[in-house]
């Protein structure tokens, strides 16, 4: 297996390894449709599972071992969340869909409580962290609008300012967002996140980037929101691509099995 590659819609993406012989100097500049294109398909990387670590820190603290099921493609993404850790949590469960420019999915919190997810709740946090449901399924980088709007160095690194806006076809509680993308790495350092009417609503940093398979990595991130005394760090744990789901796992009757599928090490 390998490292977590993509854990959070458009937040962490695989970096995208040069062609033999080039250097990072020779790399071609992009332009925004073409550096959006590249992140957007780094995200829609088939059936995958994986393990992180979620840690809500501020007047409470929290850390939750998730299992995240997912089925990522151009035209659509499925993603399950659960609980595996702490005892007294296992089993929570978020089903989360979207095709078409529409989302949806399901919460199952055990023994039996289920409740049906529309877009209207895709703002509501995940397991009480810092992080919304779209914030799971939202692709950013497939949105129709994509300008280069600055450079700026994040951490001594360079970066280009990608801003990406939703069209017509893509629903979301975000007007725009904005990434600080390391070109040399093609790896996102930060995202801030905005409502329609320009306010902050969420900042994404990247705290560590690893080597993997000739690849640099976004594996930890730190994530804020303005005005709030929390903050959320997900670490990347490790990936398995190719993995074999039935549909039935996808649905909200699937959100009560807890098991990984029966082919996965």
């Amino acid at each position: 297996m390998k490292l977590l590659l993509s854990l959070v819609a458009g937040l962490l993406v695989a970096g995208t390894p040069f062609p033999p012989g080039a250097s990072a100097a020779e790399a071609p500049a992009l332009t925004a449709a073409e550096l959006a294109a590249k992140l957007s398909t780094t995200l829609e990387d088939g059936n995958s599972l994986a393990r992180v670590r979620l840690e809500v820190k501020g007047a409470t603290e929290t850390t939750l071992q998730l299992q995240i099921k997912q089925r990522r493609t151009k035209g659509s993404t499925e993603v399950v969340y659960q609980v595996l850790w702490p005892k007294e949590r296992k089993g929570e469960s978020v089903l989360l869909q979207r095709s078409a420019g529409r989302t949806g999915g399901a919460l199952f919190v055990p023994p039996n409580t289920s409740r049906t997810l529309d877009a209207g709740d895709m703002k509501d946090a995940l397991f009480g962290s810092d992080l919304a449901y779209a914030d799971m399924v939202e692709n950013f980088f497939a949105w129709d609008q994509q300008a280069l709007v600055g450079t700026e160095q994040v951490d001594g690194v360079s970066c280009q300012i990608l801003e990406s806006k939703p069209g017509k076809n893509s629903r979301s509680i975000y007007g725009s967002v904005r990434s600080w993308i390391d070109t040399r790495r093609l790896v996102p350092l930060r995202v801030e996140k905005y409502s329609s009417s320009g306010q902050a609503l969420r900042r994404i940093d990247t705290t560590r980037v690893v080597g993997v398979d000739g690849r640099q990595i976004p594996a930890n991130l730190s994530i804020r929101r303005p005005g709030q005394n929390s903050v959320t760090v997900l670490d990347g744990s490790r990936i398995k691509h190719g993995v074999n789901y039935t549909e039935a796992e996808f649905t909200a009757n699937g959100l009560k099995e807890l098991a990984a599928p029966r082919d996965t090490p």
